[in-house]
């Protein structure tokens, strides 16, 4: 390959990067759309008997890998062009865990992004909840990115899909909460 060939390459490959890049953060800079994620890799299915949320070593927690996952999605996040987030995140650890690892500051405990794994009645007022914070936060976000981190269940019943450990969605949402569209991210490697 000669020389101008390969410069053109590189010039195209690296504006296709950059375009993907703002479009993302242009899209979470707006009021039209938020990132679900999962909370990184937490070896296992749901929790131990009798888990508690107030103590972490009763739950299923990030294992080594989960935790370099986070800290590598928050890097990628960055690259995307996504700067400044107010991030969200369920009680459960391995999603505290996950978002304070993203390394965008402070994040808070979100009551609407609990878990009902145990309970799978509650998945429709579960969404409801979720619903109306997504609506609530959307409106006074901002030009931040909103990020919810959360669980599979939650995600699956918002938008109707399973994702994996780490899987994001970039959903656009309506002024009360509800989904238009999606689409999914799996977890940057």
């Amino acid at each position: 390959m000669n020389l101008k060939k390969y410069i053109y390459l590189i010039i195209c490959i690296t504006a296709s990067v950059f375009t993907y890049a703002s479009d993302l953060s242009d899209k979470l800079k707006s009021s039209d759309y938020v990132l679900l994620m999962r909370h990184t890799l937490a070896p296992g299915i749901g929790d131990p008997v009798n888990y508690t949320l107030s103590e972490c070593k009763s739950q299923r927690n990030l294992s080594t890998e989960g935790k370099e996952q986070a800290v590598f999605i928050g890097n990628w996040l960055k690259k995307q062009g996504v700067l400044t987030a107010e991030v969200h995140s369920s009680a459960w650890c391995r999603c505290k865990d996950t978002a304070q690892l993203l390394n965008f500051g402070e994040f808070k405990v979100e009551p609407a992004l609990a878990s009902f794994f145990d309970d799978m009645s509650f998945a429709k007022e579960s969404n409801i909840k979720l619903q109306k914070f997504i609506s609530n936060r959307i409106k006074s976000k901002g030009n931040k990115a909103l990020i919810l981190v959360t669980h599979h269940v939650n995600i699956l019943e918002y938008v109707g899909e399973n994702v994996a450990s780490g899987d994001m969605v970039l959903a656009k949402a309506n002024q009360l909460g509800e989904l238009i569209s999606y689409k999914l991210i799996p977890r940057p490697e």
